[in-house]
């Protein structure tokens, strides 16, 4: 043998005696010494039946060990306390122990362990000071107790019966500050009586946890408030709620702990039962993004319970049954800023019993969504404590179904892309509110909201505005492409359509005085058509002119059929009109004006000036009213009941009627009208006025002809007391121009034989020495061919109608015609014998007076003055006559 060899295998031998005598005197000096070194150089009190240490492997074996810290009030160090039957170390650090003070081994055996751990006080972050760690690569814990408290002597974390294996553990005080105590890649466990204290509201309580091949369950979760929610709110008036959560059985796979992020896999939670208390107080925004991430994959809630309160402690909202499946859960930095603080892949979810109190009341009785459609089963909508003046419905419906194309959240902002939605069999009523809604003032969360197909079938819906209700019945409708995004540079939602198909059946709309219905109305982009339009006065005429402050119209409007054919736009911000054809058939309008009721002192604009003050820009390029029928009546307070105009055979033609906001449009109005005058003779009309003419001009000629001239008695007989007897009017001609301060132009009447006889106010006996004076003013014939006379200086009143002034110009024209260029010479002259007749009556009831003051005249005096008063009275009652 080499001499190298055997110096080698010598220095072996010498190294090996040695180190088996120092394992040897180092097991003799941890036997006797160990104790009393710990307490002298350590924080710590340890006793212990046995111990075998390996100084080569750094394996420690103990039994019977006892711990207890010297100072408890230190809050420096962590504290023990307790016993631990069976301590086995495998690849134990001594010299990081000895010389770095820091506990590191590869495996950790507790048999056992009864332990209270007291963790140290944090170290400030502006310290920059940090703690010297417990590493473990192993650990195993068999029939554990052990319980964690925070350097305050509160009770942090605790359980019994533990068996745990974990992997790669770490407990440091810096995981303690991120809300997790301890950090492991792979661990088994199993204990009961869980409690966990995560901070001064909440504590956590676990009846037991078991884990078998990598699966965890867990039974009778709870996390409860510390505080009742009157406590909370005064203790923590800035925080915007309180949970309580309790789930019966949860269980899950690969829960991965690793510094401030939790890992899961297969989290099935069963039966759990969720309330939330809101504060009301605003949420403010954190100054701090948090660290703490969770990862779940294969999430899992079966038949969740669900309770939201407002903060009265009534319910806001409550789901009796929910289920969710979610294929991967996140929530990390990124995402807890966002509106759904969760990122989330594919998911379903359905509810069952749900409902939402607030203004309105919502209930749903189930509801199921995921990625790419959901499904909505009886919903409920009824008042609950509405605002005054806000909008409230009492509604239901069977379904409501949609497709989605997207749905997600960018920037905080909503947007949806619905490829279709399907509303069907709604029932009830939708109140207006009478005030506007208030403008948000915060950012709007709505980016962009598209329905590509909306359909509504079956329907039955009142909209009631002010006490008016429509009501749509047997309604359905397809709208395509409705488009909400917020108004540029302004708060509030635009509104856009592509198209619609609109049809109802037996539409009904009440106002104050009247009835509107229809049979039938289809209304699409392009096309319209009603039928059996109705528009009724639900009033009679003497409840209507006790009901209206000042002088208005009363209408009685009926039509067979309205079509219209063109563009219009009603929906969307840039609303418009463009039709081409609209036709009327078959209407019967009756309009009625009392004299009785105050005169209204508003102005009145003329057609032109209505037109141009519509908001929208419109265009009727030809308008026709067919085959109807026209009665106007009008009575005074002197009347005899109303006096009567009745225009039969109606047909109007109206051309380019607009509003004068279509540039390029031409916006003069020319309105043509044939119909029948008292069903006696025919009545052309031809007027035109230009709607961008701000000066509103206009010009109305027209023609009758052959009207027997006791054809106008019914109009003229109630109110003026006269009649015509006899005549006719053969033609009639007149032409018009003027502008709101008046008008002017020519008349022409072609009359023979024309008679009238005046009546007393009770219409029926005729007033012979009026009709005689009156019959000689009036030309009772023309002759062949008379000339035009010229309406002039007729002044509008600006309180009164279009019609009012028209008439007018009629007046003077028939005045100037009938009676000749002395009208006003007659006039005074009538006027004139009129003041005799007074004066005469006043002579009379004088000399009335005198003979009763003289009673006591002698006999035959007062038979003497009697006859002659006698033969006066007589003379005055023909000179009345």
């Amino acid at each position: 043998m080499k001499k190298w060899v055997k110096r080698l295998l010598i220095t072996f031998g010498i190294m090996a005696g040695v180190l088996l005598a120092a394992n040897f005197a180092l097991n003799i000096w941890l036997k006797t010494q160990l104790p009393d070194y710990v307490k002298k150089n350590t924080a710590y009190k340890v006793s212990y039946k046995s111990l075998d240490v390996d100084l080569g492997t750094g394996n420690i074996f103990a039994t019977g060990i006892s711990v207890n810290t010297k100072n408890p009030e230190n809050t420096d160090v962590v504290g023990l306390q307790g016993t631990v039957d069976t301590l086995k170390i495998s690849r134990f650090g001594i010299y990081d122990a000895v010389f770095n003070k820091r506990i590191s081994s590869s495996d950790l055996l507790l048999a056992k362990p009864n332990l209270n751990i007291i963790l140290a006080k944090p170290v400030g972050r502006q310290t920059g000071k940090k703690r010297n760690p417990v590493l473990f690569e192993n650990i195993r814990i068999n029939e554990g107790k052990i319980a964690v408290f925070r350097h305050t002597k509160q009770k942090f974390l605790s359980v019994q019966q533990l068996d745990l294996f974990v992997e790669n553990l770490q407990m440091t005080e810096e995981s303690v500050e991120d809300k997790l105590p301890v950090v492991f890649d792979r661990y088994s466990i199993k204990g009961e009586k869980f409690f966990l204290r995560p901070d001064e509201t909440y504590a956590v309580t676990i009846s037991s946890i078991n884990t078998s091949n990598g699966q965890m369950g867990v039974d009778n979760f709870k996390l409860t408030p510390l505080l009742s929610f009157t406590q909370f709110k005064k203790f923590y008036p800035q925080k915007t709620q309180l949970f309580e959560f309790a789930v019966p059985k949860m269980n899950f796979t690969d829960v991965i702990l690793n510094k401030n992020k939790v890992s899961l896999t297969n989290a099935d939670f069963r039966n759990p039962v969720l309330k939330v208390y809101n504060t009301g107080v605003k949420a403010k925004k954190a100054g701090k993004k948090s660290n703490f991430e969770v990862d779940v994959k294969n999430f899992k809630l079966n038949n969740a319970v669900v309770q939201i309160n407002k903060p009265d402690g009534n319910k806001l909202l409550s789901v009796g049954a929910m289920s969710l499946n979610i294929s991967q859960l996140l929530f990390n930095k990124e995402t807890s800023e966002q509106v759904i603080p969760v990122g989330y892949k594919d998911f379903t979810i359905a509810g069952r019993n749900i409902e939402y109190s607030n203004a309105q009341n919502i209930t749903v009785r189930s509801f199921a969504m995921k990625p790419a459609n959901g499904e909505i089963r009886d919903v409920v909508l009824t008042p609950a404590h509405p605002a005054a003046g806000k909008a409230a419905a009492v509604l239901k419906t069977d379904h409501i179904a949609f497709n989605i194309n997207k749905l997600e959240f960018i920037n905080k902002r909503l947007n949806v892309d619905l490829k279709d939605l399907l509303v069907e069999n709604v029932n009830g009523t939708f109140k207006a509110g009478e005030k506007p809604a208030s403008k948000s003032v915060g950012p709007n969360i709505i980016n962009s909201i598209i329905i590509r197909k909306t359909s509504l079938k079956n329907s039955n819906i009142t909209y009631d505005k002010g006490k008016q209700p429509l009501t749509f019945h047997d309604l359905n409708a397809t709208v395509n492409n409705i488009e909400l995004s917020p108004k540029p540079n302004q708060p509030g939602l635009s509104f856009k359509v592509k198209d619609y198909y609109i049809t109802t059946r037996n539409l009904v709309y009440n106002t104050q005085f009247y009835n509107m219905s229809l049979g039938l109305l289809k209304l699409n982009k392009n096309k319209m058509q009603m039928s059996n339009f109705a528009m009724k006065p639900i009033v009679s005429r003497a409840q209507f002119i006790k009901m209206i402050p000042v002088e208005r119209d009363l209408y009685d409007l009926k039509a067979g059929k309205i079509t219209a054919e063109g563009v219009w736009d009603l929906f969307s911000r840039d609303k418009m009109l463009n039709a081409s054809q609209v036709d009327i058939e078959s209407a019967d309008a009756n309009i009625f004006r009392s004299k009785i009721p105050k005169d209204d002192p508003k102005i009145k604009a003329l057609y032109s000036k209505m037109l141009r003050s519509i908001k929208i820009p419109m265009t009727i390029h030809n308008l026709n009213l067919k085959n109807s029928a026209l009665v106007y009546e009008e009575d005074t307070p002197e009347s005899m009941g109303p006096g009567k105009l009745t225009f039969s055979n109606f047909n109007m033609n109206v051309k380019n009627l607009n509003s004068a906001k279509i540039k390029g449009k031409p916006t003069k109005v020319d309105i043509k009208i044939n119909c029948s005058f008292m069903n006696l003779s025919p009545l052309s009309v031809n007027w035109n006025f230009d709607v961008a003419d701000q000066n509103d001009r206009f010009v109305i000629s027209g023609k009758t002809s052959n009207l027997p001239a006791s054809g106008i008695n019914p109009f003229i007989r109630p109110y003026l007391h006269v009649t015509a007897t006899s005549g006719t009017i053969q033609e009639m001609f007149f032409s018009f121009k003027g502008n709101p301060a008046g008008l002017h132009g020519t008349f022409n009447l072609k009359h023979k034989d024309l008679k009238i006889a005046v009546l007393n106010k009770n219409n029926h006996q005729k007033k012979g020495f009026l009709t005689a004076v009156a019959n000689i003013f009036i030309k009772s014939d023309s002759g062949s061919y008379p000339e035009s006379v010229n309406v002039e200086n007729v002044e509008r009143d600006p309180t009164k109608s279009f019609f009012n002034l028209f008439w007018k110009g009629i007046e003077q024209g028939l005045k100037k015609t009938l009676i000749g260029a002395n009208v006003e010479k007659t006039e005074k002259k009538v006027k004139n014998a009129v003041s005799s007749v007074k004066e005469m009556k006043q002579s009379v009831k004088e000399i009335k007076q005198e003979i009763k003051n003289k009673t006591s005249q002698p006999a035959e005096e007062k038979k003497e003055k009697k006859g002659f008063l006698n033969n006066i009275f007589r003379k005055k009652e023909k000179s009345e006559e």
